[in-house]
């Protein structure tokens, strides 16, 4: 039976030489396979001769696999450009039983694309010698080109006996981040008696200007130029510019750094093919190391393997107060921190840090009823909190479906209309974490110090999964510094999943689309219907309105029937008339969606060759992005005068009223020179700033009628909690 292997513990020790290598011995192939003793298999991954060439340049950035029982055990650094790659690294894996081989597979990595390929060996456990090191040659072959010569892995292995369980040692699990749009988690286990840590030393905020001179990469003589950076796991890809070779970016993104020392951001730049692989541009490093702190440093980097510059902007700053501290320890108790948190985000502190808008503390108590995730029914649950690229992690609770974690986590909020996930998974030991179900909380609907219990909903926040979790939430921030963050670009968050083609998905942004366009067509229908005079009274009476408005109309009157709009709206809110209504369209289409998704993770592997149609495919994603991006304009700007979101409701009161004032006693020639005067003078101003427009940014912060259903508040089922249960117990 497969299932009979279990991967106890794989360690990755710091490489110690041999000694010298003795293959005399007896071999194993005599002991029994049902032998119920462990052994443990030291081996270390040494170097590469000969190994194929994947990349355009001729070489390959080669790692290696270790897989027993179909299971990863071990992974290698990766050696880049290199055919010839020396690793000296060990691994110590403890198995049950022989019968599984080792199997090894080397891949190329590709940042930010599918690694190829560079062939695989097998290594028959039987067949080693006890208690002896042995060199090992594999030579790799591709099981689809048996004929190819794809170079040797050298190898240098012992196989011990073991009695009994392993020592109590400390095991480092190395599990590669997969490149894939879904979550992937190392397994972070947090000490009892570490009260309270800060994850990441600091920040480093990154503008990209301008790329110069970049090499043609298509047949036009130009290119479409993006860049993709990667600083540890952390990852950004720039947007295309399409047909240049001095393509202008002026995008902003941060990364955590997390070494005292620095870090080394890799760049690498390419060229957008639709239909095959893009192209290769060129790379280059920065080294934070060699950069000072609390300064923007502006950098011209060559590219290597390539043609051309790119122009940066870097800046490195402390870090924010990010943190983990058990329930016992956190800031918000100590009356004298929560009265600096206070002062720190008080009104009168308006241009103090226009980026620091407030502090976010969130408690993660405990977790009742979750999903089993393993063949025993228990789960071995933790907690991931994210807001933006934010990320913390909790300790795991094993063999549990209603753990306990009492952790305390501090953020700051750069933000106020970010969100909050808390995300609950399944540690596996062999593979990625099981998803067990997801709460989005919008900051702004956050009620302070309340633990409320929240239901965990699906990947796709559309419907409840099992499970409910418990949270207290404070929130403290400055409504000033808030608004003004409302007018600047919203931050990208770079672990974002990609969109991919879906049916469903394109069909609910067509409806979506539809209906927005149709409100504007019944809107035309009805001002039609004055001028045919279908209705006597109801044209008489636009008759004269349109007379009275033609004959006084003022250009302060369009903010003032905006606002006078929004004051109606609201009053019906407050008057107990709110005439919005739950959007069942679109959860109905949620629901199907989420439907297709299960079937598609089912069915990914029958169907991968429908996404080999790279050109249809990226054109058909285009436009349901565009569908999404229309339908989403207009249901922001439904949603703003519908009072979904009341700060920005407010806010937008507060800036019509400034601009009817402004256009009653200023005329509008002026308005128009200083607007002008602006724009002409802006670039000279700040040669780098980052181009928005303060219109569609604020939009940006309004929910889409999708986004209002996934943030919808569920309503837990008490009767199925074990605390209510064992309370009615006691009674």
């Amino acid at each position: 039976m497969l299932d009979s292997y279990r991967l106890r513990s794989v360690c990755t020790l710091p490489f110690v030489c041999h000694k010298k290598i003795n293959t005399v011995g007896n071999s194993n192939a005599d002991v029994p396979l049902a032998d119920p003793g462990m052994y443990q298999l030291d081996i270390t991954l040494r170097r590469g001769q000969s190994l194929a060439a994947r990349d355009r340049g001729g070489t390959s950035d080669p790692y290696v696999k270790f897989k027993i029982g179909r299971k990863e055990v071990f992974r290698s650094k990766t050696i880049h450009k290199n055919l010839n790659p020396v690793w000296e690294e060990k691994a110590c894996i403890l198995v049950d039983h022989l019968r599984e081989p080792l199997y090894i597979k080397v891949f190329d990595y590709d940042f930010g694309l599918q690694d190829d390929f560079m062939g695989s060996a097998f290594l028959d456990l039987t067949q080693l010698e006890l208690n002896r090191s042995t060199d090992v040659t594999l030579t790799l072959k591709d099981p689809h080109y048996p004929d190819h010569d794809l170079g040797i892995i050298l190898l240098s292995v012992i196989l011990t006996p073991k009695e009994g369980e392993p020592r109590d040692v400390t095991m480092l699990r190395r599990k590669s981040w997969k490149r894939s749009s879904k979550f992937q988690t190392q397994s972070l286990r947090l000490s009892d008696q570490h009260r309270k840590s800060h994850l990441w030393r600091g920040i480093v905020s990154i503008t990209l200007i301008e790329g110069r001179d970049l090499k043609a990469m298509d047949s036009n003589g130009l290119s479409d130029p993006y860049v993709k950076f990667r600083l540890g796991h952390q990852k950004y890809k720039s947007k295309i510019i399409p047909k240049t070779l001095n393509p202008q970016w002026r995008e902003q993104f941060d990364f955590h750094l997390y070494e005292e020392r620095g870090g080394i951001i890799d760049i690498t730049a390419w060229d957008r093919d639709a239909g095959k692989r893009d192209d290769f541009i060129g790379r280059c490093q920065v080294d934070l190391s060699s950069l000072s702190r609390e300064q923007t440093h502006k950098l011209e980097l060559q590219l290597e393997e390539g043609e051309g510059h790119l122009v940066l902007l870097v800046t490195l700053t402390a870090s924010a107060t990010v943190s983990i501290s058990d329930l016992s320890v956190h800031s918000l108790e100590d009356q004298k921190e929560r009265g600096e948190i206070l002062k720190r985000y008080s009104p009168l502190r308006i241009f103090n840090n226009i980026k620091d808008v407030g502090f976010l503390q969130v408690k993660v108590i405990r977790a009742e009823g979750l999903m089993a995730a393993d063949v025993t029914g228990k789960s071995d649950p933790f907690c991931v909190v994210e807001l933006n690229n934010d990320r913390l992690l909790t300790h795991t609770v094993y063999k549990n479906l209603s753990p306990e974690w009492n952790k305390v986590f501090t953020f700051n909020i750069k933000d106020i209309h970010s969100v909050l996930e808390v995300t609950v998974y399944d540690e596996d030991r062999d593979r990625s974490a099981d998803f067990l179900g997801r709460v989005a909380i919008p900051l702004l609907s956050i009620q302070n110090g309340e633990q409320k219990a929240y239901v965990l909903k699906n990947k796709q926040l559309t419907g409840p999964t099992k499970g409910v979790i418990y949270l207290e939430i404070d929130v403290i921030f400055n409504a000033v510094k808030a608004s003004l963050r409302t007018l600047i670009p919203k931050e990208q968050k770079y672990i974002e999943e990609e969109n991919r083609l879906s049916k469903q998905l394109l069909l609910r942004n067509f409806v979506r689309t539809k209906r927005c366009v149709m409100v504007l067509v019944n809107a035309a229908y009805y001002v039609n219907s004055c001028f045919d005079w279908d209705s006597p009274p109801r044209s008489l009476a636009a008759f004269v309105l349109f007379l009275f408005v033609v004959w006084n109309f003022e250009l302060y009157m369009i903010p003032l029937l905006l606002l006078s709009l929004l004051t109606w709206n609201y009053f019906l809110i407050i008057s107990g008339k709110d005439n919005r209504q739950r959007d069942t369209v679109v959860e109905d289409m949620l629901e199907d969606e989420e439907e297709e998704d299960d079937k598609d993770d089912k069915d990914g592997e029958k169907k991968g060759f429908i996404n080999k149609i790279y050109a249809i495919q990226e054109v058909c994603v285009s436009v349901q992005n565009i569908l999404d991006d229309v339908a989403s304009f207009g249901e922001r700007i439904k949603n703003t005068f519908n009072w979904t979101v009341p700060f920005l409701s407010w806010l937008a009161i507060i800036a019509l009223c400034v601009f009817t004032v402004t256009l009653y006693f200023i005329p509008l020639r002026y308005i128009v020179l200083v607007w002008g005067i602006n724009k002409f003078t802006k670039k000279l101003r700040s040669p780098y700033a980052i181009d928005n427009n303060e219109l569609l940014d604020f939009l940006s912060r309004v929910p889409s009628d999708v986004q209002v259903v996934q943030y919808q508040e569920l309503k837990p089922d008490h009767s199925h909690s074990p605390y209510k249960r064992k309370k009615n117990t006691l009674g």
